[in-house]
């Protein structure tokens, strides 16, 4: 008499759904495909080709895949993480220069540099204890400039709060080197520029006057002459707002005249610019006119 043959393990799965399904009446199913097989459908889905993302939506993918990253920005709550990503200050451009390589975190698809929020964050908070040391209400200690017009009420606001001097106009060569003119600020110890690029002139200047310099730092800058940079969309009037904002809150908590950030006496819209982009209202002012 022939042996019987030995049943495999899938076999026996099979036997065992099999009387499975004829205990409950319904009809033997096909065979289901692996765990494993599933995942990998699964995961080739999610890696669909995305080339054709126009900037709207590239930008709002920066935003969802950076906020899964939760270690990105240290002991900051997720409010705070929804911040950053909701006003841009984490965007860099398509170029990259060798210094700001340090502070970059992936480049998207679109070709977008996406700088490291946690460097910022630290950076920020350096700043912050750095500037306390110096900035004296009334005094030109601290000197905060930018060329930059969505820059401008930023830095006229961070004054403000903290009684520091505001430069919002053009630069006038020899304020900070040259004792002959009328203009010469006597007490400059610290200058704090929005743009590298931008402000080339103050920055030129303070090197020569062997001044440190605090500086925004974006992606397609380089370190030349900063003293200290700060990884961060320097040309968004909402990165600008919320850096300065950050900075300034920060800074009054160093010198002791908030006990916490809810004592901050700024709201975010006090920092930001309200200029419309040129664009826009061209826009809409053509809707304006279709109107009528």
């Amino acid at each position: 008499m022939a042996r019987k043959k030995k049943k495999t393990k899938e076999e026996e799965v099979d036997a065992e759904t099999a009387d499975s399904d004829k205990e409950t009446g319904e009809k033997p199913s096909k065979k289901k495909k692996s765990q494993d097989a599933m995942d990998i459908e699964d995961f080739e889905e999610d890696f669909e080709d995305d080339l054709d993302l126009d900037l709207e939506k590239e930008l709002e993918l920066i935003d969802s895949e950076t906020v899964q990253e939760e270690d990105k920005i240290v002991d900051q709550d997720e409010q705070i993480k929804q911040l950053y990503l909701s006003c841009g200050i984490h965007i860099g451009t398509k170029l990259l220069t060798g210094d700001a390589r340090r502070f970059i975190y992936r480049q998207t698809n679109y070709g977008l540099y996406v700088i490291d929020l946690t460097q910022t964050a630290e950076r920020l908070a350096v700043a912050a204890k750095f500037l306390s040391k110096y900035v004296e209400e009334g005094s030109d200690r601290v000197i905060v400039c930018s060329v930059r017009r969505y820059g401008k009420e930023p830095v006229r606001k961070f004054c403000e709060a903290l009684g520091c001097r505001a430069i919002t106009t053009r630069w006038i060569p020899g304020s900070i080197s040259n004792p002959q003119i009328e203009t010469y600020i006597k007490e400059a110890a610290v200058i704090v520029i929005v743009d590298p690029h931008a402000d080339k002139g103050i920055l030129k200047e303070a090197h020569l006057a062997r001044i440190p310099v605090v500086s925004l730092f974006d992606t397609d800058d380089t370190l030349a002459g900063i003293d200290l940079a700060i990884p961060a969309n320097n040309r968004g009037k909402k990165a600008l707002g919320l850096a300065f904002w950050i900075l300034a809150r920060a800074i009054m908590l160093e010198l002791g005249k908030i006990s916490s950030e809810d004592e901050f006496p700024y709201t975010l819209e006090d920092f930001t610019s309200n200029i419309v982009p040129m664009y826009r209202g061209d826009q809409s002012q053509q809707q304006r006119s279709h109107s009528y």
